[in-house]
């Protein structure tokens, strides 16, 4: 299958965005995952120096995404345009608001907190409720389960491909059942989106990165 407009560069600098996204995304998972061993109770937020690496990792990881997703736009067949740029467009506002975020925090945060001012949690904190901690599930909840739901339709061919739509699919419904912790006030229960953009996803890009690597075109002039 010819997949027009998708070049050597685009495959390259696909897979690299990819094959990023896997490496950070199993050092985030792995960081994470001993962040809830050292809690003393499952309600309390993951203190440091786990949550500074996982805003760090947030960071660096989401322009990969975002590279990704151009990647994956110039792979799509041309019936499967749209999707993949509702995908595009959907990442960028994950990316965006993730990154504000979690660089207000790491910045400004640690100031704000040693004022000792009683407002400063309400906006800055990993304790819910709090309006960073809100943002970020509307990015990862909601704007990168939208992203990955969309790019699953992108993948049809074969069975990797397959693959790749089925684990998209099971991202992005993990991640938007996290937004019921919002609902039910239980963050417990929003742990669920964790799993499906913190483990699930990390290797659908993977399998992402392999498919790049056997898409066989005519490049031509196309690498021009």
């Amino acid at each position: 299958m010819v997949h027009d407009g998708f070049t050597t560069q685009y495959r390259i600098v696909g897979r690299a965005a990819d094959w990023a996204v896997f490496v950070l995304g199993v050092i985030y998972a792995i960081i994470t995952t001993l962040g809830f061993l050292s809690l003393q109770s499952p309600q309390d937020p993951i203190g440091e120096p786990f949550v500074t690496l996982m805003e760090l990792l947030i960071v660096l990881m989401a322009p990969f995404y975002i590279i990704s997703m151009v990647a994956i736009h110039a792979y799509a067949l041309p019936e499967q345009k749209l999707y993949s740029l509702l995908a595009l467009i959907f990442m960028i506002l994950l990316a965006a608001l993730t990154s504000c975020i979690h660089f207000i925090v790491l910045t400004v945060g640690p100031q704000l907190a040693a004022t000792g001012l009683s407002w400063a949690p309400l906006f800055f904190s990993w304790k819910w409720p709090s309006v960073a901690y809100a943002i970020d599930i509307l990015a990862w909840d909601w704007f990168f389960a939208l992203a990955l739901l969309f790019a699953a339709a992108v993948f049809k061919a074969g069975r990797l491909e397959k693959t790749v739509r089925v684990l998209l699919i099971l991202s992005g419904v993990l991640s938007l059942a996290g937004l019921f912790g919002v609902l039910l006030a239980d963050m417990q229960v929003r742990n669920i989106g964790i799993i499906g953009y913190a483990v699930v996803a990390p290797v659908a890009f993977l399998l992402i990165g392999i498919a790049f690597g056997d898409a066989r075109q005519a490049q031509g002039g196309l690498d021009d």
